[in-house]
């Protein structure tokens, strides 16, 4: 596992289209994933442990984001030949028994996490209505609140920032996770 952080928010980089497969076998693209007020991209994958000791949390505040104008969708851009608890099968798997309301999708070329520069999971992306980046920041403070509230992480309190002023907050700090897994010789 190679701990990687994110870099600064790029403010105002566009989103980047996409279409993609989802765990219900349907494509889906940046379009048909939007939110009426913001819209969160997140990267992210099955077998890295940032990723894991978010996923209750991050599955219960999406629901509420979405359900306050913010589309949310995750993208899995894992080489799973070579990690194998990252396959669509097991993306089917993760998605059902943590119950996500929003699509989970495979970019199965990794040409999306190369279009928005992504570096690990999780890698967070909230746009304003323009979709204009707002926010690259971590999801929360692993280190020293193990035991948080719902809606109250960072990320959640940026992209209601986000939905409620187009704006994200001044100070974000980088999220840190595993590298995402490029395929050799890619």
């Amino acid at each position: 596992m190679v701990e990687t952080y994110t870099p600064d928010c790029d403010y105002d980089m566009r989103a980047h289209e996409f279409e993609l497969v989802n765990v219900d076998n349907e494509f889906y693209s940046l379009e048909s994933c939007l939110g009426t007020k913001a819209t969160l991209v997140m990267f992210i994958c099955n077998h890295c442990p940032y990723v894991q000791s978010i996923l209750d949390q991050l599955a219960v505040e999406a629901s509420v984001m979405q359900k306050k104008g913010i589309g949310c969708v995750a993208i899995n851009s894992n080489d799973y030949n070579a990690y194998p608890d990252d396959s669509f099968e097991n993306m089917q798997k993760i998605s059902k028994k943590y119950g996500f309301s929003f699509p989970y999708l495979i970019d199965d070329k990794q040409d999306i996490a190369r279009k928005y520069k992504s570096v690990c999971t999780p890698d967070f992306f909230g746009f304003n209505s323009n979709l204009e980046l707002q926010y690259r920041g971590r999801f929360d403070d692993r280190k020293t609140s193990k035991q948080m509230s719902a809606n109250s992480s960072e990320l959640f309190k940026a992209m209601i920032e986000i939905a409620r002023t187009e704006h994200g907050p001044a100070k974000q700090i980088p999220s840190v996770g595993c590298s995402i897994k490029w395929r050799q010789g890619e």
